[in-house]
């Protein structure tokens, strides 16, 4: 027997007992370090093209690879375009991860008016919609009117909002907007230095983004964790005390594999 048998024998039974956990977990790790991670969503920012309490995967690989544990990229593919959903450390607490849409690239001048995007002086145009789905499953999901109430009025609810299509890059996407215009106040101009990108949310009148942050309107291209891909899951409620955790007797069928646009 040649010294390199014994050394095969006990790798494979080391393989075939704790050996595979620990392989198992590294590839895990790996994965979600450098190719894929899964998100929930917790508010109504992102109304209608994502809902409350859906499952989304996130591709952070798309845009390149980072130094392990850093914001230092190791690699980078590409930048995020207009109309790139992502996930990203929000600029005036790391801790925290949000996730909007990419209204402005650096170089762009952004203006926001009476509820009208305005791209280098030319306005966004808002269409009807030639595809509703996002609508109609936002509108069969279990829904209170809590779920669109805005921090300047309590009392809002669902009925006062229309569904809208608008167009950023290639895609189209949904936006929804107060059909009495009471939140759609003007602001900007903003320019887009290097390095930084403009975020707002689908839900235009009631979202926490690049309009209204304190410290500074733009997201730096290093805080940018992946894009959104498609939902695996969604429900209409989670457990009380794990809310990552979908009640499987709520869950929202017609959401498996809904693709993120």
């Amino acid at each position: 027997m040649s010294d390199s048998e014994p050394t095969r024998s006990r790798f494979k039974e080391f393989m075939e007992g704790w050996g595979s956990f620990f392989v198992a977990i590294l590839l895990a790790l790996v994965i979600r370090w450098g190719v894929i991670e899964a998100y929930v969503i917790p508010s109504a920012s992102m109304l209608p093209s994502l809902l409350i309490h859906d499952h989304i995967f996130v591709n952070k690989f798309t845009y390149g690879l980072r130094v392990p544990f850093t914001e230092r990229w190791l690699i980078q593919f590409s930048t995020p375009q207009r109309g790139d959903v992502i996930v990203f450390k929000y600029p005036e607490n790391k801790e925290t991860f949000f996730i909007k849409r990419v209204v402005g690239i650096p170089g762009d001048t952004i203006r926001y008016e009476n509820g009208r995007l305005i791209i280098n002086d030319k306005e966004i145009e808002l269409t009807e919609p030639g595809d509703a789905a996002d609508w109609e499953m936002m509108s069969e999901a279990n829904f209170g009117n809590e779920d669109f109430q805005n921090p300047l009025y309590s009392t809002d609810r669902k009925d006062n909002y229309a569904h809208y299509a608008e167009k950023l890059g290639e895609k189209s996407h949904s936006v929804l907007l107060r059909k009495d215009g009471g939140f759609s106040r003007s602001a900007g101009p903003w320019t887009v230095p290097d390095g930084q990108l403009f975020m707002m949310g689908d839900n235009r009148d009631n979202s926490h983004d690049s309009r209204r942050w304190r410290s500074s309107p733009f997201m730096p291209l290093e805080n940018v964790l992946g894009r959104a891909m498609f939902v695996w899951l969604s429900c209409d409620r989670t457990f009380e005390n794990a809310s990552f955790l979908c009640d499987p007797s709520t869950i929202r069928w017609k959401r498996l594999l809904h693709s993120v646009n």
